[in-house]
């Protein structure tokens, strides 16, 4: 996916409604930039919590565990 934006003098751009759709991004959501070295832009949404990931990895049918008893 391909989308255009305009630099503002203010250094403020709007990023396209295509891409805050696939990316979920929402009023308040924080974006990283980084420069790779063959000097394109790599963009990243960082709207996911630590919190809301709890459980991602766990199989279908495996017992949920208290994340107090992880640190032990």
């Amino acid at each position: 996916m391909t989308t255009e934006s305009t630099l503002t003098s203010k250094g403020q751009t709007t990023v396209p409604k295509e891409i805050r759709d696939a990316l979920r991004l929402k009023s308040g959501d924080r974006i990283t930039f980084t420069l790779m070295p063959d000097g394109t832009v790599q963009m990243r949404a960082k709207n996911k919590s630590a919190a809301s990931l709890g459980g991602l990895l766990r199989k279908s049918r495996q017992k949920r565990i208290p994340t107090e008893q992880l640190s032990r």
